[in-house]
């Protein structure tokens, strides 16, 4: 028993990978040498996982011998997966053989989870200066990584930004890579007023305007002499620069509107149908009276014609009957 705790414990010991950096795995393999039926098959998983620790490390060594903490709980927990299955189809005889083979996907798991990590995660930054905290594949100890850019510089380019008088324009110099910096970065906003790329500047002429936890500023209400050259960058409390942009910010002047001429009312045409005269009060009053005496004329008339028309009637009703009268006399 005592050389099964002494070789228990230098598999421990030796965990110095990727992947037994995480607790659950080591449980893991220890619980597997513990629950082996004899002695000499608890030795035999105990060299099993000491190989597997020396495949994991050189597989680590191959791949900057780094991760971070989400890269190892992924391949833990997919390796922890594959483990309970393993565990769930063996239930009695001779474990070597299925050790070897669990111990050897898990090397593949590692391996791909440290490929996508160095190839998409490990360095990000396309530009600018990164350093992040990361855990060392050999002593699970966590430490700095710096990522230096490919072009070696922390100046990230220019972008123009154009705004109209009065409006409003925002800069913002965040890229996703910033969140993975150490320690408490800030943005440092600058600028040098004048119509920007018409001259080279230096340090001297930009003045400050804003340090803030925030990527992005929001200018208002702009005017055209707030034009110039801005300048955004990331640096940390010891002044370090790791990141740097600049905005060329061009103010447009809304152009004048055209004043519109005063409306006048259109003018009649002369013709036969219409006339140039304007009409006035007097006029309109003896138009009214004349159609007033036409109208009472023609009532007048009008009345005459009837009664003479209803006297004629009568006439001829009155000689009717004078003839009826004779005639029964006779």
């Amino acid at each position: 028993m005592l050389l099964i705790l002494v070789t228990l414990l230098g598999c421990v010991l030796a965990a110095d990978a990727c992947l037994q950096c995480d607790r659950r795995v080591r449980l893991l393999h220890e619980d597997l040498a513990l629950s082996a039926p004899t002695v000499a098959d608890q030795i035999e998983i105990t060299k099993i996982c000491d190989h597997a620790y020396v495949t994991y490390r050189d597989t680590s060594r191959d791949r900057k011998g780094v991760i971070d903490h989400t890269t190892l709980y992924r391949a833990s927990t997919e390796y922890h997966s594959e483990f309970d299955k393993f565990l769930k189809t063996h239930h009695s005889g001779p474990v070597t053989f299925e050790a070897i083979q669990i111990m050897e996907k898990g090397r593949r798991i590692l391996e791909k989870h440290l490929d996508a990590f160095i190839r998409d995660g490990l360095c990000p930054n396309m530009c600018g200066l990164l350093n992040r905290r990361v855990m060392d594949c050999f002593s699970c100890r966590y430490k700095i990584y710096v990522c230096a850019s490919p072009s070696g510089q922390q100046d990230c380019g220019e972008h123009r930004v154009q705004a109209e008088e009065g409006g409003q324009a925002v800069l913002d110099c965040f890229l996703p890579w910033h969140r993975l910096l150490l320690g408490k970065p800030e943005y440092h906003y600058s600028w040098a007023p004048g119509e920007p790329g018409t001259e080279k500047l230096n340090e001297t002429d930009f003045k400050g305007l804003v340090v803030t936890d925030e990527s992005s500023v929001v200018l208002n209400q702009l005017h055209v002499e707030e034009q110039g050259t801005y300048r955004c960058s990331l640096q940390g409390q010891n002044g370090t620069v790791f990141y740097r942009v600049t905005f060329l910010l061009t103010v447009v002047t809304l152009p004048d509107e055209p004043q519109q001429p005063p409306a006048t009312l259109p003018t009649l045409p002369h013709g036969d149908e219409y006339s140039s005269v304007q009409p006035t009060e007097d006029m309109l009053v003896a138009l009214i009276a004349t159609v007033t005496a036409l109208s009472l004329a023609a009532s007048v008339c009008l009345i005459v014609i009837l009664r003479t028309l209803m006297k004629q009637r009568w006439s001829r009703k009155g000689g009717g009957r004078r003839g009826k009268t004779t005639q029964s006399t006779a």
